[in-house]
Formats: C-alpha cells, sequence, structure tokens
C-alpha cells in the first residue's frame, strides 16, 4: 500500500528543491569556494571573486609571508546569483579588490569571513608600465568534462609561466547546466590556475543561456559592461575583449551590435594614438571570422556575421580592425588550433615571402579552442585555404609571450604529445608610425 502518495511526492520535490539551493547535502556553507583572480584595470591592483552558499562579509586578508599571520586586510561585497534554472539554485558570489600591490612582488592570500576562510592562496602582482614582457596562457572551450589541457596547465601555473590567463569564450559545457552545477563543478576545477594568475575571459555561445547570467554574475572583468566588452593595458599591449555572441542572439538586444560598435571604435581611436607607449593592439573574441574547418559554423561562410555585419553589411568587424591596425586577433570556438597567415578580406598580406610575419600588412588570426572539451575535437576540411598557415587537430592551449613593443612569439602547445610546441612563430613589427594598414 501507497497511502497519501500526493503528500510524499511533494515532500521529495521539496527535499530536491531543498538540496539543489543548497547545492550539496547538509546545511549551506559559509566556506568560500571557487575562487579566481582578475585584473580590473588599475595598475597596482587585483580582483578576488569567489562564491558561498550563505551570506557573509567578504574579506581578503594578505602579505608577503607564505607562513604566519597575512596583516593586510581588504574588504569588498557581495550580491546573490539566482540561477535561472528551475530550482532557482541561489550563489553569494564576493569581490574583493586588492589596491596598492607593489609591482611584481609575490603575495599570500585567504578570502572568506570569520564564518569560514579558503586555503592560501599565492599570486604575483602584475607590473606597471609598458617596458616588460607579460606571458600569457591563451585558450578557449575549456569544459568540465574531459578539460584536456587542465593538469598541464596547472603544472605551467605552478611553476611561474605566465602573468595571466586568456580564456576566449566557451566554459563548462555549461555554466548553466544542471541548475547552474556544472558551474559550480568548473570553477573548483579551474581554481588551482585561476586562484593564481589574473583569468580574463569573453563570452561564448555555450554562455548565452538567460542572457549570459551565469557568466555575468560569476566572473570580475574590468569596465562596466558586465564583462561582455572591455580593455586593459599588459605591458607593451592593448588588450580588448568583446562580444561575438551579440551578432547571433539578437533577442537579447540589437542595440547590443551598435554600443559594442561604438564602444570598439572609441577605444581602437585611443589605443592608436597611445601606439608609442602601447605599440600592440590584440583583439580576443570567441567565434572567428575565417578558419577551415569541416563544419557549417560561421567562419566557414564567405560573409560570416563577424567579419561582416549584419545582413553583411552592418556592424562587420573585419574593417574595422583593419582600420585601426588591430595586430593579432585571438579567437577560439573551432576545437582545433589554426594559425592564418596575415589576412584582409581573404587576401594575404605577408611582410615577405621570406618573413611573412615580419611587418605583415594585415592582421595576424590564430584560433585556439582545443582546450578541450565534451565535445571533442573539429576536423578540418580536407584541403587547406590559401590564407591557412598552420593547422593542428590536436588538444593544447597556446603560449603568448609579448617580448617588448616590436616582438610577440607564439607557441601552440600540444597536450597530446606531451606538451611538444607544434607551433613556433614570432610577429615582428618596427617602432614606426601608427600602423594602420591603410
Amino acid at each position: 500500500m501507497h497511502p497519501l502518495p500526493g503528500y510524499w511526492s511533494c515532500y521529495c520535490l521539496l527535499l530536491l528543491f531543498s538540496l539543489g539551493v543548497q547545492g550539496s547535502l547538509g546545511a549551506p556553507s559559509a566556506a568560500p569556494e571557487q575562487v579566481h583572480l582578475s585584473y580590473p584595470g588599475e595598475p597596482g591592483s587585483m580582483t578576488v571573486t569567489w562564491t558561498t552558499w550563505v551570506p557573509t562579509r567578504s574579506e581578503v586578508q594578505f602579505g608577503l609571508q607564505p607562513s604566519g599571520p597575512l596583516p593586510l586586510r581588504a574588504q569588498g561585497t557581495f550580491v546573490p546569483f539566482v540561477d535561472g534554472g528551475i530550482l532557482r539554485r541561489k550563489l553569494y558570489i564576493h569581490r574583493v579588490t586588492l589596491r596598492k600591490l607593489l609591482p611584481g612582488v609575490q603575495y599570500v592570500y585567504r578570502c572568506g569571513s570569520a564564518q569560514g576562510w579558503s586555503r592560501r592562496f599565492r599570486f604575483r602582482a602584475l607590473k606597471n608600465g609598458a617596458h616588460w614582457s607579460p606571458r600569457l596562457a591563451v585558450f578557449g572551450d575549456l569544459g568540465a568534462d574531459n578539460p584536456k589541457a587542465l593538469p598541464r596547465l596547472r603544472r605551467d601555473t605552478q611553476q611561474g609561466m605566465y602573468d595571466a590567463v586568456l580564456h576566449v569564450g566557451d566554459f563548462a559545457y555549461n555554466l548553466d547546466q544542471d541548475n547552474a552545477r556544472v558551474g559550480d563543478r568548473f570553477m573548483r576545477l579551474i581554481e588551482p590556475v585561476a586562484a593564481s594568475l589574473p583569468y580574463m575571459t569573453c563570452p561564448g555561445n555555450h554562455e548565452e543561456r538567460y542572457n549570459f547570467s551565469n557568466y555575468k554574475a560569476r566572473f570580475s572583468m574590468p569596465g562596466d559592461n558586465e564583462g561582455l566588452w572591455y580593455s586593459w593595458d599588459l605591458g607593451p599591449a592593448h588588450i580588448i575583449s568583446f562580444s561575438t555572441e551579440v551578432y547571433f542572439f539578437l533577442h537579447y538586444g540589437r542595440h547590443l551590435v551598435q554600443r559594442q560598435f561604438r564602444w570598439l571604435e572609441s577605444d581602437l581611436q585611443k589605443a592608436n594614438k597611445n601606439r608609442a607607449a602601447r605599440p600592440w593592439i590584440i583583439t580576443m573574441g570567441h567565434r572567428p571570422m575565417y578558419c577551415s574547418n569541416a563544419d557549417l559554423d560561421d567562419c566557414t561562410r564567405h560573409e560570416s556575421k563577424v567579419r561582416k555585419g549584419l545582413q553583411g553589411k552592418l556592424y562587420g568587424l573585419e574593417d574595422l580592425f583593419y582600420k585601426y591596425g588591430v595586430d593579432l586577433q585571438l579567437w577560439a570556438h573551432e576545437h582545433s588550433y589554426e594559425r592564418l597567415w596575415p589576412i584582409y578580406n581573404y587576401q594575404v598580406f605577408n611582410g615577405s615571402r621570406e618573413m611573412p610575419y615580419t611587418n605583415p600588412r594585415g592582421p595576424v588570426h590564430i584560433i585556439t579552442g582545443s582546450a578541450g572539451c565534451e565535445e571533442r575535437l573539429t576536423p578540418f576540411a580536407v584541403f587547406p585555404r590559401p590564407w591557412s598557415a598552420v593547422r593542428v587537430k590536436e588538444y593544447g592551449y597556446t603560449r603568448l609571450h609579448i617580448l617588448n613593443g616590436t616582438h610577440i612569439h607564439i607557441q601552440q602547445v600540444s597536450d597530446d604529445q606531451d606538451g611538444k610546441i607544434v607551433d613556433d612563430v614570432w610577429v615582428v613589427r618596427p617602432l614606426f608610425g601608427r600602423r594602420m594598414y591603410l
């Protein structure tokens, strides 16, 4: 017999709901988790972001000594975030910005409150000014399942190989999945890297659910556009992060295409006036303008939306980036690695036959979306296009070394081949004039 079946079904639903809200069995936790760093764009600063399951104070204790007391304190704020899934799970996202950090100095920190503290982490404050050589790890399309590149990235990070990470869209697969539990799992997975380095992001198509709400809530990027588009200076480079997704998810507002485009043009104008101090302009956006993969993605179409704009003529980015002399364009989305010859409007603009990347007459495109996710790798079309220089269908990630104002070093690391460098190229530009291609 099953008396009171309605009662028991209601009870089970309430229990499941309770577990979903709390994220785990037992009482909701005040212990910080999912700790990660970002650079807010202000020299001598770093933002610490973390999650708790109950509202608590937001504090970071930090100092220079690896053990013993942490004498410095910084306070911040938290905001409740309610995921859009059926369980309406609530997370509390804490943000604290550390200021007046000594450039290039290593700090030890922990975050939390009297109700619970994180373990100790270390980071090195970014150096100030243009006269140093930043080293970055660059990749996109990293999932909570099959995150092939992550163990090697963790080892690289522990060895102090990078100053920052650029994650070029598509996280977790997906941040919102399973009532945002997959997002929680992913943020815990990347913590050994992201709590030690500024983890800079842009949105991809897999962040789209509920108007990118998980992406906007979980990451803390510079500017006031919820991390959809922003820019920052790093050594001799000006780095611009933007959303290719505004061209595809128009139901969230067509006005976003125009707003971002106008912001990009204004930012590029300022960056060009500052070329003497920051000679390199680098962009990062998720969906590429070009690719030679064997699928039906936007980049396989001659008039791609990102390249040519809406209806093939409105707010296209290729002409804009070419006009203002963008040097290097970083993309992901395709689960492979591809380096293009310097290109504009399907024409190759190599510097010379012998040295194509020395004083190139068009921007250099790198597509690096093979960090690993449940969707596996993307095959290439059988015959490479004339503008495609190198194609690698292996799990891996990119190392970007901005050596100085004239030299950038790009390497592709193959995880399939135990860390072997499978692409290695220098982009070289003399220091003269405002480097416009037109």
